[in-house]
């Protein structure tokens, strides 16, 4: 009697106590009862762990998913958590080297990017660079970077697998024309002549239909309460401002080879088509599915197999119907700045995004209106003189002169 084999797949995670990191991890927890077709078991297991300042959730994962490199960003909160992990045969690190060394782990076959913010460039580039494939959930990597990551993905034979509900969504519509990757490809199905249009969906966040004197008084905590969807405090603000859905417009422009002009943003309240697309001959092909993360997570890991999920299903009886909008580009200027940061290209989507920071953590700390978010971004733009084609340096340095013209956080 033959014996039944057990396949892991070595993961890394960068953002692991996040929204994104969090809900890996539970489908990791999942990934043991996973089989194939020969009833083979196939499990994810947990080589690194990376997260920003939170030493107390970071101890608790290394305990439970025993991990062989655990960084935090925090110097200090990583001193703490060494001295606390003593017991367990881990290493320590800390700071942004701590951050590459982990990414280039020599068995890890996957880097799962859930950190926020531009601290995620260098580690995904460095695990792009050792062959390791990308379940890509950190936005500034491809928003900032996106012409370095796409080619070096491309030169070095890494997959790059869209995580972000959206992009998953329009990942997953390429199928029906490429049903897996080939030579040379980064994501199936993108660039190809046969795409017409991509339809990203929007929730349109809580305040959906406000004119712009509602949103002059509006409060953080009115900001938070996202009608669909469980997500950290930037990213809740940034899908009420529509600073969200420009950040993946410029994410799906590097992603799937489309210009920004053949991407459109669609107001979706239900949340339940997560994106399409349009193909020349009229056909639409869009993935619907509950607002649940865990869904394009797994579907990232496990690519191209699907597994069983045990979570709540789609009842389309039970929604009944569902509506769509055109947004509200003069209300919500979040979006209509995007466009132009991605239409102007080079340096000038990271300081889009830089900008937005600054207003984002302002606002979140009450000291500026809803409404500042936009005039904060708008004034960085205006005074920046573009790069055309900026490296890494160059992307940094307009991170660091944007902070620098806005006062920082």
């Amino acid at each position: 009697m033959n014996k039944l084999k057990t396949h892991c797949k070595n993961i890394a995670i960068l953002g692991s106590t996040g929204s994104i990191g969090t809900q890996t991890l539970q489908v990791v927890r999942e990934s043991a009862s996973y089989k194939d077709a020969d009833g083979n078991s196939q499990e994810l297991n947990v080589v690194g762990l990376a997260a920003g300042r939170n030493a107390k959730l970071l101890e608790e994962q290394i305990r439970e998913f025993k991990p062989r490199i655990a960084v935090l960003y925090d110097e200090k909160a990583a001193a703490e958590l060494k001295q606390a992990v003593q017991d367990i045969d881990v290493k320590v690190l800390s700071g942004m080297e701590g951050l590459i060394e982990m990414s280039r782990m020599e068995d890890c076959e996957m880097l799962v990017t859930g950190i926020v913010g531009m601290i995620g460039i260098r580690p995904t580039i460095a695990a792009i660079e050792t062959g390791k494939d990308i379940a890509l959930a950190n936005k500034e990597t491809l928003v900032c970077a996106g012409h370095i990551i796409m080619s070096l993905a491309k030169k070095m034979g890494v997959k790059i697998l869209p995580v972000d509900s959206e992009h998953s969504a329009i990942f997953q519509s390429l199928q029906s024309r490429s049903p897996s990757f080939t030579e040379g490809e980064t994501v199936p199905g993108a660039g190809n002549s046969e795409i017409r249009k991509i339809l990203l969906t929007a929730s349109g966040g809580p305040f959906r239909g406000m004119k712009k004197e509602d949103l002059a008084g509006k409060t953080c905590s009115e900001a938070l309460k996202h009608p669909n969807w469980n997500m950290g405090a930037k990213v809740t603000i940034d899908s009420a401002s529509l600073v969200n859905k420009g950040l993946e417009v410029m994410e799906a422009r590097w992603l799937f080879g489309v210009p920004v002009d053949d991407i459109t943003v669609v107001i979706h309240p239900q949340s339940i088509l997560h994106s399409a697309v349009e193909y020349t001959d009229g056909a639409v092909v869009g993935q619907m599915g509950t607002p649940d993360m865990k869904l394009p997570i797994r579907y990232a890991l496990f690519y191209p197999e699907r597994k069983y999920s045990p979570d709540r299903r789609l009842d389309l009886f039970e929604i009944g119907s569902l509506t769509f909008e055109k947004p509200d580009t003069e209300v919500f200027k979040g979006l209509a700045l995007a466009l132009r940061a991605a239409k102007t290209g080079g340096s000038m989507p990271t300081v889009f995004n830089a900008a937005n920071e600054v207003a984002v953590a302002r606002f979140l700390k009450n000291e500026i209106g809803f409404l500042d978010i936009y005039e904060t971004i708008e004034k960085a733009m205006d005074a920046h003189v573009c790069v055309a084609d900026p490296d890494v340096g160059d992307i940094l340095e307009a991170e660091k002169s944007t902070h620098a013209l806005l006062g920082g956080f």
